[in-house]
């Protein structure tokens, strides 16, 4: 996989070049000083990258990012290249995600941070470098797992508070309730309003997505015996985000499943000033494209095939 160097001159490079931003410009959407921008370019010149094209296989990720950015009123979009074996998305995107954080906890200093679940955020925290961020406040968003595995909530919130010196706060309870009424009942005790009000303050967050296949960690390992898939499927589900169930419209569907659901709310999670969806794999193009176009999320972070199938799912009106 290219180096963040790399990529960061592919993109330095196509604002530049082909899309006529000053150099200012360039390094105001980057992050980055513009005498990091002027060197890149400098680079790019020397080492052949431009020419009269963009020679790199980066290139048709840096346009997909752009058209996320651009035609759907995302903040920022990293696209990364597709392996050729599929278990290998989740490390790659886990890796850009992770480099993402770094130079977001640096620059954005959020007081609050929300993370989610699943195999993809695993991999992301173990590309964050370490760092000490005493001041930080690291939360879950949604309950967990009875039981102990690295994808849990828990485990996820804690291994990334570790890693960066950061505070941490777990929403200690099951992904769901057993019914609506014990939701509530749960709920309504001081210390969960506590935590979601904490929660909901968050200044980013950083999440993923699960589709209705027996792929999701959700579907495998977290949903009640008693809600089959083919249920959700049937009430118009496309897949899951913090354990809610959307429709292609990423609105929530018609379904108990929801309000038994023990996480931050769709409505709350779109007030997230920063929230990050890292998620990747053709199967999870439909429930990206539909947190997307429901403006759940305000970054994303995938690989290129799932980036161009969520391209088309969004402009699809059938």
């Amino acid at each position: 996989m290219p180096s963040e160097e790399d990529q960061t001159q592919v993109r330095v490079a196509w604002l530049y070049h082909m899309e006529g931003l000053t150099q200012a410009e360039v390094a105001e959407r980057l992050k980055i000083t513009r005498l990091r921008v002027n060197r890149l370019l400098f680079e790019a010149r020397a080492n052949g990258l431009v020419n009269i094209s963009l020679n790199s296989p980066l290139v048709d990720c840096v346009r997909l990012e752009r058209a996320l950015a651009r035609d759907w009123g995302l903040k920022d979009a990293v696209v990364v290249p597709t392996p050729q074996q599929l278990d290998l998305v989740p490390p790659i995107i886990g890796r850009a995600a992770g480099e993402y954080l770094g130079r977001l906890f640096d620059k954005l200093r959020p007081r609050g941070f929300g993370v989610g679940w699943g195999a993809t955020l695993r991999e992301t925290i173990r590309h964050v470098r370490t760092s000490r961020h005493p001041k930080l406040v690291v939360s879950s968003m949604m309950g967990g797992l009875t039981y102990g595995t690295e994808l849990n909530t828990f485990e996820t919130a804690s291994h990334l508070a570790s890693r960066i010196g950061a505070q941490c706060h777990y929403l200690a309870a099951p992904i769901y309730a057993g019914s609506p009424e014990s939701r509530d009942t749960i709920l309504a005790q001081d210390v969960f309003r506590e935590a979601f009000d904490r929660i909901a303050a968050a200044d980013a967050a950083i999440l993923s997505v699960g589709d209705l296949s027996r792929r999701s960690f959700l579907i495998r390992n977290g949903l009640p015996r008693d809600v089959p898939p083919v249920d959700l499927r049937a009430a118009g589900a496309v897949g899951d985000i913090l354990g809610q169930f959307l429709d292609k419209e990423g609105r929530p569907i018609t379904h108990s499943i929801n309000r038994r659901a023990i996480a931050l709310s769709v409505d709350a999670l779109r007030q997230i000033p920063t929230a990050i969806l890292a998620s990747g794999g053709a199967n999870k193009s439909r429930i990206i494209a539909a947190a997307v176009k429901a403006k759940l999320v305000s970054v994303l972070i995938c690989d290129a095939l799932t980036a161009s199938a969520v391209i088309r799912h969004l402009r699809d009106r059938g």
